[in-house]
């Protein structure tokens, strides 16, 4: 007995009724694959430690009295960072002379050396021995 070949339109539904066997067919050997391949994942790069500057107080308001005597000048009281805060240095009269404090100078702020870092900012600080307004660049601390 002799076997006969399905028609074309007999052929196309034959196909179409395999064809989402052999789809699953694909899913399960490409699942197979996946504990050979290697899986990467991608995590967001950490964010940049969190920068904190310990700016300085308000100016405290000194009442300065009348000066001493002819000749002297007053050195207006002003912040000055000292072991790991702010101090308010006093203002007083000294026998010499006081110009105004200079302005400000704008520093940039570095890279955070690390996570408990904190910024203290340039400040002016007058020197009573010697006299005179030294600049103390800002600086990293903790």
């Amino acid at each position: 007995m002799a076997i006969s070949k399905p028609h074309a339109p007999a052929r196309r539904r034959l196909l179409r009724a395999a064809l989402p066997a052999l789809a699953s067919l694909a899913v399960l050997g490409s699942l197979a694959g996946c504990v050979t391949e290697r899986v990467v994942v991608r995590q967001p790069a950490p964010a940049p430690p969190h920068q904190m500057v310990r700016n300085m107080p308000p100016p405290v308001h000194e009442d300065r009295g009348p000066a001493p005597a002819y000749g002297w000048n007053w050195v207006p009281g002003h912040w000055k960072w000292e072991g790991n805060d702010w101090f308010w240095v006093h203002g007083r009269w000294v026998q010499q002379p006081v110009p105004a404090m200079p302005p400000v100078i704008v520093e940039q702020i570095t890279v955070t050396p690390a996570a408990h870092a904190y910024w203290v900012p340039g400040h002016w600080v007058w020197r009573f021995e010697g006299g005179g307004w030294v600049w103390m660049k800002g600086a990293w601390r903790g």
